[in-house]
């Protein structure tokens, strides 16, 4: 598909661009006119329908550190294996644990970035919020640094991520409980 000049001009001069933009939702940031044909090429050579998924998940409780948690959530979202191309956002509805995409093979690196994180945000710093407990506001700034949410890109219905990566769930409270996760699966159906 290639754009004519008066196609073009006319696109960015009279927001149909943005009309676009909207309509297709891409998954990349549009720097040029070129990156909006080859997305819309590959989507309309597709025979594939668009599918979205949203499911809620429970983590059990776990101790306070980092843990290696891909497995659990695979396990839960039988319908990543309708996805041929797409993507999975993943979000913690907690504010003193959090999500992290990082190493899954060596324990010791969950080991260390909790001893590290410990050592960036120590407890009994008289903080103003204290009422649940010495390790609740170090929890809290903990999971503000390391983030809510992760997403990773599904290809042939499993996640797409490199040799050693996996998905990390980091408990930032001694005895935080069972900790709910809610999946968003988009893509293009198998």
């Amino acid at each position: 598909m290639r754009f004519h000049l008066p196609v073009a001009q006319w696109l960015t001069s009279t927001g149909a661009l943005r009309s676009l933009w909207c309509s297709v939702q891409p998954v990349m940031v549009v720097t040029s006119l070129y990156a909006i044909q080859t997305y819309m090429s590959s989507t309309t050579m597709s025979d594939g329908q668009t599918v979205w998924y949203q499911k809620e998940v429970s983590l059990p409780n776990k101790k306070r550190g980092c843990h290696l948690v891909t497995d659990d959530v695979v396990r839960q979202v039988p319908e990543l294996e309708n996805v041929k191309i797409g993507l999975a956002h993943i979000h913690i509805k907690h504010t003193s644990a959090s999500l992290a995409m990082n190493e899954n093979w060596d324990p010791d690196v969950r080991v260390d970035t909790e001893m590290m994180l410990n050592k960036i945000v120590p407890e009994g710093q008289n903080y103003l919020h204290s009422c649940e407990g010495p390790d609740d506001m170090p929890a809290h700034i903990k999971a503000a640094l390391i983030g809510s949410s992760v997403t990773i890109p599904i290809t042939n219905g499993k996640f797409n991520v490199g040799t050693w990566q996996g998905l990390w769930l980091c408990e930032h409270r001694n005895h935080g409980g069972s900790r709910k996760l809610v999946v968003t699966i988009q893509g293009m159906k198998k």
